[in-house]
């Protein structure tokens, strides 16, 4: 059960942008390599099957270009995972979410449904709004049932909206508050929803039709009422109490993420713990918080990439007891294989709004790096990822870099530290210079002109990864344990 993800209001952000970004993480024991690509009009299927559950769909004829992030082996799928459309709508696909037996057995999966493999492919070519998103997506799973429970993220320049499958048909999706950011780690988490909204205006809710008949009838309303009870009046619905899990597994696997990065983004949270209950075991954590400051493209690289730094559960910690080392899954895990930050930007022109940071590999120790989204294709370092391992692509660099840094984790810290903020200094750099060259010769061809600029990111990205694999790869081997030296006798 893999994933983490991060949502930024517009109103949250540094600059004004909505943000949405993901760690895509392999299950355990596997390690899956990406692509960053373009899918053309031309290239979009317009009968659609199914690796894994073998349903088949009739997809509209006009789609739009849209990049994604597919598996570079394709054995099983697609598995699009995150993109931006040609109309600066983004799509983030899928955080695996749990439920509980009470809306399982009332509302099964379904061995022949859409699922994470599908969705970016069926749904992001054809939505021109994260609303629409939430729309049709909700169609599609009323329609053809879902074999797993997951949440997945809409985006556009005014609105992200987070939506939440519910046993095999049924769903909800509300409207991240444009001054709050909210994280996700593998568990359902909306925490109360407005049942009088999502069944009305839907100004910052929505649901399937029939959800407070399928609550009502199965009994799944955990809170307390007397009688003469309306659901349909609610606007404080506990959803976790109804559709979510309460494993004691939750607190080791996904609790713990969402509370180092609330811990991270307000500080003084943790000064409270002891009285607030905020606490890395606690089920109460909140869906969305208002940040203490406005956050930024690093403060989202730092959340995903955590492994409980400052903290007595750092797996690369030196103090505190080794019994607490280890204790909670880490977010910047071993087998993460990309992160994708989508960003919108409402103060830039349509044509180089939308930019995708990107990391490949394991978090811990990769860089993000940015293209702009408004293209036809993308750099080979990155569009060309192969099975065999090679140092050729992005995403194999970084799997070595990652497995010889973690293995001597402290004499490599100062090389991942430096390519980190190399690259994002230049990733920044990379986009102000882009942008006023944009404004200063108006190019007639967009696509040509954010191309050749890409190219130029992925080249200055190939460099400075390259370096600090051999930077990497030369403290390991001064590190190995067969290292012997005349003067050593």
């Amino acid at each position: 059960m893999p994933c983490t993800t991060i949502l930024v209001g517009k109103n949250a952000s540094y600059d004004g942008s909505t943000m949405m970004a993901r760690n895509e993480d392999s299950p355990s024991g596997v390690f899956t390599s990406k692509k960053f690509t373009v899918i053309n009009p031309k290239d979009q299927p317009r009968h659609y099957v199914s690796k894994i559950s073998k349903v088949e769909i009739e997809l509209p004829d006009n789609p739009m270009r849209y990049t994604s992030m597919p598996d570079a082996p394709s054995t099983q799928g697609v598995w699009g995972e995150a993109g931006i459309n040609e109309v600066n709508v983004a799509m983030s696909e899928t955080e695996t979410i749990t439920s509980n037996p009470r809306v399982l057995g009332a509302d099964p999966l379904v061995k022949g449904g859409i699922g994470e493999e599908d969705y970016l492919t069926i749904v992001l070519p054809y939505i021109h709004s994260a609303r629409e998103g939430v729309i049709r997506l909700g169609k599609l799973h009323e329609q053809f049932g879902t074999y797993e429970m997951n949440g997945i993220g809409f985006q556009d320049k005014d609105e992200i909206w987070w939506f939440e499958s519910i046993g095999g048909h049924h769903w909800m999706a509300k409207k991240v508050p444009d001054n709050s950011y909210v994280v996700v780690p593998n568990q359902l988490g909306i925490d109360s929803f407005d049942f009088t909204d999502a069944l009305g205006e839907q100004n910052e809710h929505m649901c399937s039709a029939d959800l407070v008949e399928f609550v009502t009838e199965n009994h799944l309303n955990l809170t307390p009422h007397e009688e003469g009870y309306s659901l349909a009046d609610e606007q404080h619905f506990d959803t976790r109490a109804a559709f979510g899990s309460h494993d004691d597994s939750d607190h080791t696997y996904n609790t713990c993420r969402a509370w180092f990065m609330l811990r991270t983004l307000n500080p003084q949270l943790c000064r409270k713990e002891k009285e607030t209950g905020f606490a890395p075991e606690s089920d109460t954590l909140p869906w969305s918080m208002v940040p203490e400051k406005l956050i930024t493209v690093e403060d989202v690289k730092y959340v995903l990439s955590a492994h409980y730094q400052g903290t007595s559960y750092d797996p690369y910690g030196k103090h505190g007891e080794n019994s607490e080392r280890n204790k909670y899954r880490a977010i910047g895990i071993n087998r993460t294989n990309f992160v994708a930050l989508t960003q919108l930007r409402p103060y830039m022109p349509e044509e180089i709004m939308a930019v995708e940071w990107i990391a490949e590999g394991s978090n811990v120790f990769n860089a993000f790096v940015p293209f702009y989204a408004n293209v036809t294709r993308t750099p080979d370092y990155l569009a060309n990822t192969t099975e065999k391992v090679t140092t050729d692509n992005f995403y194999w660099a970084n799997r070595l870099i990652g497995a010889l840094a973690d293995a001597h984790f402290n004499t490599s810290a100062i090389h991942i530290e430096r390519y980190q903020n190399t690259m994002h200094s230049k990733g920044h750099e990379f986009i102000i210079r882009t942008d006023r060259k944009f404004a200063a010769e108006h190019p007639t061809d967009v696509h040509a002109f954010l191309e050749a600029a890409n190219e130029e990111m992925a080249s200055i990205a190939r460099e400075e990864t390259t370096r600090t694999l051999g930077n990497v790869l030369y403290t390991a081997s001064n590190g190995m344990k067969n290292s012997f030296a005349r003067s050593d006798a």
